[in-house]
């Protein structure tokens, strides 16, 4: 979603006159896509005290000391000789077009106009990179924020930091085990043989800031196969110092109108974000109260969670090691490349089957944890987000997790109660419908230019919650690029929900990709009335709403068993037989959704007669 992060920053986008091809993707945020790995860097104000041996005992392993003041200044200035020049390139190029055009009433040619623009993009990415191998640290976190949004960023940025996505330098096998053993070994009087049978040095996946082990526990702990998060030490200091170099850069360009989001807001939020997850003991309880909401409803009651989450091993957690599940799959970032390798055509009825199944699961854990406790994880991207082996959906990295207060999670209940029972859509929606998702809005915390139309709040809501519709109200376009949009009309966006923001965008963008009309209001809607206590139980499927995730119990149960025997079969079918059962199950599938959407819009749900609106 080109625009998405004018929602997730909480500001508006500015017009832009002649803004250049994929001006909107010069900048962006969001986590990096990685493989089961973790992307926090730990906290060492001091250098550690001698490292322990490794489990051989023959070898002292020599922690890296943190930057030194020098060394961080020295940083610092490298930063900005690379930075400064390929931003003035940028707004050089931009004034000089805006000029002949507006000025000199030259009519320009768009194949020139987008010639330049490129040869400026190849030369900005060439440099970033550069500067991205020689600096590392919170620079590679970016890198590989831009490689992994094609959305968002221009193509010769995606292709030089393309490598970047895949897998870092890691930590030799003997710091790592130094790490496990000094943060979590020694203090419980333990040794590396009494807790780990096996452990691969080879990373399952590296980050700039921790990777992640493949081990198995001895009989005394348990004996199951785990995966092991280690952090990377003494670089605390030099990630805190890139943020604050990035956050005084997009101080400088605020209120220019070529930069379509206020980025000093984003990394301000990033930096915020940063701060919280050092500690892999607030990880670990974060990833248990999840994983709690999942399976059981907000009145106790048992159910089958819509996906995977990973539960810490008791007693093997401290600040810089957590010991947790180890989830099999790919990520969802390599999906299409593991769909290809098993002769999974990316864009035939079994990768459709497999797209609802994977929006099915997004949206009802996200719908639960939003709505019903207002506890969620907070960085969803690809690399987050697993498929496994089994093809159900696991979701890791609970460093970066957010609670929003009970006003704010019942004010956001009443938007979507109001999206879902909404007659009409676009500028045949019905007026009090209208009216009442705008008051709503408004009370949510969104603000809008003064010069909005009166449908602007409105809009935004049902852009944000709904890529059902095809038209919004006042007029307004769904698309994101469109100068129409609504989300140009934004000005400010409540900083306690910028994450919820986050979340329904990654479900939205998933959707679009796969050519899925998705609401995320109707479909979150029992969630919702659940939360306004209109409902006895929350995390039920409503009519209209889509299916919601099997019921626990013996019926749950039977029900999960014939579906997997069912799947099992499909599977053993040749391959031009299974790819008609796969087709005709599609079509099913999408004559239904159809028929639920006529439904909807013949017969919408009957408003609930709360006082949403005071």
């Amino acid at each position: 979603m080109r625009l998405a992060l004018l929602l997730l920053a909480g500001l508006a986008a500015r017009g832009s006159g002649l803004r250049p091809p994929g001006a909107s993707r010069l900048f962006g945020l969001q986590r990096p896509v990685g493989r089961l790995c973790a992307t926090v860097e730990p906290i060492l104000d001091v250098a550690p005290p001698a490292a322990p041996s490794d489990s051989t005992g023959d070898v002292v392993v020599e922690f890296p000391e943190p930057l030194t003041p020098v060394e961080r200044l020295e940083r610092t200035g490298k930063f900005w000789t690379r930075a400064v020049p390929v931003l003035w390139n940028y707004f050089r190029l931009y004034t000089t077009f805006n000029l002949r055009e507006s000025v000199l009433g030259e009519k320009l040619v768009e194949s020139e106009v987008e010639a330049r623009w490129q040869e400026e993009h190849e030369r900005g990415a060439r440099i970033f990179k550069e500067t991205i191998d020689e600096l590392k640290g919170f620079y590679t976190k970016c890198g590989q924020i831009i490689a992994s949004r094609q959305d968002l960023f221009p193509e010769a940025y995606i292709e030089a930091l393309a490598g970047l996505t895949d897998f870092l330098d890691p930590m030799p096998a003997s710091l790592a085990r130094a790490v496990i053993a000094q943060e979590l070994l020694v203090p419980k009087g333990l040794t590396f043989d009494e807790v780990f049978a096996e452990f691969d040095d080879y990373p399952l996946g590296a980050a700039s800031v921790a990777q992640v082990h493949r081990a198995v526990l001895t009989p005394a702990f348990g004996g199951k196969e785990v995966a092991v998060k280690v952090q990377r030490p003494a670089i605390e200091p030099k990630l805190m110092s890139d943020v604050a170099n990035l956050k005084a850069l997009s101080k400088q360009l605020r209120g220019f109108d070529e930069i379509p989001v206020d980025y000093y807001v984003v990394f301000s939020e990033l930096e915020r974000q940063l701060q919280e997850e050092f500690d892999f003991v607030s990880e670990a309880a974060a990833m248990t109260e999840i994983g709690e909401t999942l399976v059981r409803t907000p009145g106790g009651r048992p159910r089958e969670a819509p996906l995977t989450v990973p539960k810490p091993v008791d007693g093997l957690v401290s600040q810089r090691v957590l010991v947790m599940d180890l989830l099999k799959g790919v990520p969802l970032s390599r999906a299409q490349e593991e769909m290809k390798k098993r002769g999974i055509d990316p864009d035939g009825p079994e990768a459709k089957i497999f797209a609802r199944r994977l929006l099915r699961a997004l949206t009802d854990a996200f719908g639960w944890t939003i709505l019903e406790t207002g506890f969620f994880h907070g960085d969803p991207h690809p690399g987050n987000i697993f498929v496994m082996e089994d093809g159900s959906i696991g979701l890791i990295d609970f460093g970066q997790v957010k609670r929003i207060s009970d006003d704010r999670r019942v004010a956001l209940a009443k938007v979507i109660t109001a999206l879902a029972e909404a007659r009409g859509e676009g500028d045949e929606m019905d007026r009090a419908d209208l009216d009442r998702i705008g008051k709503l809005a408004l009370e949510l915390g969104v603000g809008l230019k003064p010069d909005a139309k009166p449908e602007g709040p409105a809009a935004v809501a049902v852009w944000l919650f709904d890529g059902e519709v095809e038209s919004l109200p006042g007029g307004y376009d769904t698309g994101e690029l469109s100068p129409n949009s609504p989300v140009k009309e934004l000005e400010s966006f409540p900083e306690e929900l910028v994450l919820v923001g986050r979340s329904t965008v990654l479900i939205k963008g998933i959707a679009a990709r796969l050519g899925v009309r998705w609401s995320l209001a109707k479909n979150w809607y029992g969630t919702a009335q659940s939360a306004l206590g209109l409902t006895p139980e929350a995390g039920a499927a409503v009519a209209g709403a889509g299916a919601s995730a099997a019921p626990a119990g013996p019926w749950g149960r039977f029900v999960a068993a014939m579906r997997e025997r069912l799947e099992a079969w499909v599977q053993r079918l040749p391959t031009p037989l299974r790819k008609r059962v796969m087709n005709g199950i599609v079509s099913y599938v999408e004559w239904k959704e159809a028929r639920e959407r006529r439904k909807r819009e013949r017969d919408p749900p009957a408003p609930t007669g709360a006082p949403l609106v005071a």
